[in-house]
């Protein structure tokens, strides 16, 4: 049989099928360690319930758990479990509409919003769109490289990029849920992030949903203004 031979979706289906536990994973989308304690909270269960679920999500992979004296902290396992998840909100939001944004919560995480490590949203579709117009990127064989023209730019930032890392790609296209284009992915993406973050210009706010404080209005943005 041919059947016995392809992936076995159905066990990793059934776990992110349950209702609490997609809730869990989609709030560790943002990339950070989050307590027990805040995962019930954010799937609606008691905190007997939630080890329960994260057990399973640990004997499958999932997650990862990192002991902090009394307490225990959860992340997503890698990139490869964060892809999926966002594959899977694509085409479950295949058919929304428009009006469906129009929930403050919605709107906030549409514009912008933590994608494990870097940027997503309405936001990171300008970043790239900036980048690629103005030279800063070119097409290699695993996605992108930084130009001459993208270090300097990126340096009129702040930014020292990191020379590439051997066990992660670098920057490549990711496909943005909201948005259906693609945004910046990679190593890259996860510095300028982080860079933006530690300067001011974006904050983390309620989940994973990212804001663009006053300074990053006036130091930030005009940067992104397309040429």
């Amino acid at each position: 049989m041919i059947a016995a031979y392809e992936p076995r979706l159905a066990s990793v289906a059934t776990l992110i099928g349950d209702p609490a536990r997609s809730r869990m994973l989609a709030y560790l989308l943002s990339g950070e360690y989050a307590s027990a304690g805040e995962l019930a909270r954010t799937a609606s269960v008691t905190a007997a319930t939630a080890s329960g679920h994260l057990a399973k999500l640990l004997a499958a992979g999932l997650v990862c758990c990192e002991p902090r004296g009394r307490h225990r902290y959860y992340r997503l396992a890698n990139e490869d479990v964060a892809r999926a998840l966002e594959a899977l909100a694509l085409v479950a939001e295949r058919q929304v509409h428009d009006h469906t944004w129009e929930h403050p919560k919605r709107r906030a995480l549409r514009f912008a919003r933590c994608c494990y490590g870097h940027l997503a949203g309405q936001l990171s579709i300008q970043l790239f769109d900036t980048m690629q117009t103005r030279g800063c990127l070119t097409p290699v064989s695993e996605g992108f490289a930084l130009t001459a023209t993208g270090e300097r730019w990126l340096g009129e930032l702040g930014l020292r990029v990191d020379p590439p890392a051997t066990r992660r790609r670098f920057a490549y296209r990711c496909l943005d849920w909201s948005e259906r284009r693609d945004h910046l992915a990679g190593q890259l993406a996860d510095q300028i992030f982080q860079h933006c973050i530690d300067k001011g210009w974006l904050r983390r706010t309620d989940g994973r949903s990212v804001a663009v404080t006053v300074t990053g209005q006036r130091e930030l943005l005009p940067h992104l203004s397309r040429e």
